[in-house]
């Protein structure tokens, strides 16, 4: 291991070592100051965010506005973490929570700022230190968002970026200041990280992919779910863990609905993503475009149908493609990352349910009904972290957001995610 990665290593340790012993209250404020700057400055950042991945920059001021959002709900949220006292026959009988040390990040480049921040935030005011293993497009938003902690007034090595590869992170994750790890990103990595923190015995907690599922019923509003469900599938270029990626629609309202969906569709046009009015920009990396068109071929060989034909207009841009796809077809059991949706007609709604839950992935599923009893039915039947109801999917500070199934295990956001990282320690005595 290289010796500046040593020294931080060794630093956020140290740090940790103080940290941890600062009133909850005291950690909240630098929490305040750090959203403050968050917020100041977020044209600035998201200027560093369109640069590196090519998000249309009204996106990427939104995402750091987010950042700072998410920020506040912790700096004023209820200290869950105080000492709980049990009754019991002891005299003293109570659990605490204790920070397990520093934690490292493995973060991926679609939310470059939101996805760190949002699992970074509560470890830190848990009592923990973290180091940042960043997208390798991405190491300036991390370098941005040590120096906010740093101008925020946080003790030096609370929160650290290091500027390593892939091949490093086994390295870093063995390394004995280590107490967990936190990864978003694909299946295969969130997989190879959890077999290197299970090997050495450290927790970990994993946000993967998924293929949520757009369930469209014949009581839905259908305007609504045509101009949510484009925005839910587009955003970000439809880089999104969270987009919606297959459109379940029943028969009964498929030639009323399937119209107003490629209407609104088609709205997204590639252009410019330093222009605020863009509202769909390129991918990220080439690479991940080849990636796309390969999986677009696939589905076609396998017999779906282009309603929408995919087509690449330059290295890195697409004209967003929509599919026809039956059950079999092997795409079904993929993540597909970018602009391509993937349409799906459901006889009832057993038959949508039963297509939703059909997949290895299970994060957050958006179901379109004004019935109470059949959006019970979903909520009871989806096999997914999250249930939206005549909503997208979006992630909100207050609520528990976490996946099921390949989608990986944890949870980030919410009061919830203060006990990811800290032991429980039980007191018991006469």
């Amino acid at each position: 291991m290289e010796n500046l990665i040593e020294n931080k290593l060794l630093k956020a340790d140290q740090a940790f070592q103080e940290w941890k012993n600062v009133p909850f209250e005291e950690k909240q404020k630098l929490i305040a100051k750090a959203a403050d700057i968050f917020k100041t400055k977020a044209e600035i950042f998201g200027e560093i965010i369109t640069g590196e991945m090519n998000k249309p920059i009204s996106q990427s001021i939104a995402e750091v506005e987010k950042c700072a959002l998410m920020m506040n709900y912790y700096a004023e949220a209820e200290n869950i973490l105080s000492p709980e006292k049990i009754d019991s026959e002891y005299s003293i009988s109570e659990i605490k929570y204790v920070p397990k040390g520093v934690i490292l990040g493995v973060m991926p480049w679609n939310f470059p700022f939101w996805q760190v921040l949002r699992f970074a935030t509560p470890a830190i005011l848990a009592g923990n230190t973290v180091v940042l293993k960043h997208a390798s497009i991405c190491f300036g938003s991390g370098n941005a968002i040590e120096e906010v902690f740093a101008e925020a007034g946080f003790p030096e090595g609370v929160f650290q970026n290091l500027e390593i590869g892939h091949r490093e992170v086994q390295e870093v994750l063995e390394h004995k200041t280590i107490q967990g790890v936190s990864l978003t990103g694909s299946e295969k990595a969130g997989a190879e990280v959890a077999a290197i923190a299970g090997k050495n015995i450290k927790k970990s907690l994993l946000e993967l992919g998924g293929s949520d599922a757009f369930i469209v019923l014949d009581d839905a509003d259908l305007d609504e779910a045509a101009k949510v469900g484009a925005l839910a599938r587009l955003q970000n270029c439809g880089q999104t863990c969270v987009a919606a990626k297959r459109f379940i629609i029943q028969r009964d309202i498929e030639f009323d609905f399937l119209p107003k969906f490629i209407e609104e569709y088609k709205k997204y046009v590639p252009a410019d993503p330093k222009v605020k009015e863009t509202k769909l920009g390129g991918m990220a990396r080439p690479d991940l475009a080849d990636d796309l068109e390969k999986q677009y071929q696939k589905a076609l060989n396998h017999g779906a149908e282009a309603i929408i034909p995919l087509e690449r207009i330059s290295e890195n841009e697409f004209n967003p493609g929509l599919i026809r796809v039956e059950e079999g077809n092997p795409i079904l059991q993929e993540e597909l990352f970018g602009p391509l949706g993937m349409i799906m007609i459901a006889e009832n709604d057993n038959e949508a349910l039963e297509m939703a839950n059909n997949i290895p992935f299970g994060l957050s599923n958006s179901v379109w009904t004004n019935d109470k009893n059949r959006q019970q039915f979903f909520i009871d039947g989806l096999e997914s972290g999250t249930v939206n109801i005549n909503r997208m999917t979006s992630s909100d500070p207050r609520f528990p957001f976490g996946g099921t199934k390949t989608s990986g295990y944890g949870t980030e956001l919410s009061l919830h995610a203060l006990k990811e990282f800290v032991n429980i320690k039980t007191i018991i005595g006469k």
